[in-house]
């Protein structure tokens, strides 16, 4: 039982966003996933982040020495790394002011916060399931470290790129249609509403699967086989994620079963894009957005002026 729990949690770790309510922010209180309300009335100054996407976003604010430490997956100048695995001591002894974390924590390492909570350390709890979502997710960032104008700086940024991908995309006569895998041995591919739709999206591309279910409530949906395989002659494109749970290659997805009926097989359209640029809240999905748009519609971008 231990081993099947260890194996639901990672996967939520890496690809989940488990639902419950959405984080917002006002003034200086911030209201997380869990419904704290948390009064910022002085930024925090040591500060660990138990999520990747919390430890990007907090670079891009620019901090530095308020972060005393990552989890296990992120690099960062040498700091510390911290795991909700780790025992309440490891935490206690850094002394942090603010414990970032998401929702699965909250929900499976329960045990750790409420320590974390009951030694007068701060924990908030955050994780957006859209790109409306986000924007909200960064000002709450920005509200809890003092970067306020930073993280408005962050919405405008992205905003005003996107509208200009939308110009150039808006004027593709045929857009193309695409399946987005999240997991291949699972058959797995994404939510209507998730980010990495979101990227396909906006870079132009046509999803396919727009009828995909959601898996347990989060933004990785259930496809099959066969129901990839009726869509076979209307794929342009066969684009997948990589990353900890999903490790594809061109020619794993070339030699599955059944797949040689693919019209993006049969024309070597078969693209891999790293999960970090695509499905996390971050401004590297700008990146993400640019590296899909080349593949689908090379140098379509760069005529248009963006690069």
């Amino acid at each position: 039982m231990k081993i099947i729990n260890s194996v639901i949690i990672l996967f939520f770790l890496v690809f989940g966003a488990w639902t419950g309510p959405v984080q917002s922010h006002g003034g200086n209180v911030v209201t997380d996933a869990a419904g704290r309300s948390i009064q910022v009335d002085a930024p925090f100054t040591r500060i660990i982040s138990l999520y990747g996407a919390h430890t990007r976003n907090l670079q891009t604010l620019g901090l530095n020495n308020e972060i005393i430490g990552i989890c296990p997956m992120d690099s960062w100048d040498g700091k510390p790394k911290f795991s909700y695995h780790d025992g309440l001591e490891k935490f206690m002894a850094a002394r942090p002011d603010l414990v970032l974390i998401r929702p699965m924590i909250d929900q499976a390492y329960a045990a750790l916060v409420k320590g974390l909570e009951k030694a007068g350390i701060v924990v908030v709890s955050l994780q957006p399931g859209s790109v409306d979502e986000m924007f909200d997710y960064w000002l709450a960032l920005g509200t809890l470290t003092g970067k306020g104008d930073q993280a408005r700086q962050m919405v405008t940024s992205f905003k005003e790129e996107i509208a200009g991908i939308g110009a150039v995309i808006r004027g593709i006569p045929d857009k193309k249609k695409v399946y987005f895998e999240a997991i291949h041995s699972r058959m797995k591919t994404f939510t209507p509403g998730a980010m990495a739709i979101f990227a396909l999206e906006t870079a132009g591309g046509v999803n396919i699967a727009r009828d995909a279910p959601s898996v347990r409530g989060t933004n990785i949906a259930f496809y099959g086989k066969e129901r990839i395989l009726s869509h076979a002659h209307e794929i342009d494109v066969y684009l997948a994620q990589k990353g900890a749970m999903n490790q594809p290659t061109i020619q794993m997805i070339k030699d599955e079963p059944g797949f040689d009926v693919i019209r993006a097989v049969k024309e070597n359209q078969i693209f891999i894009v790293d999960e970090k640029i695509v499905s996390r809240p971050t401004m590297d999905l700008l990146e993400g957005i640019h590296t899909i748009a080349e593949m689908l519609y090379p140098g379509m971008l760069e005529k248009g002026g963006l690069q």
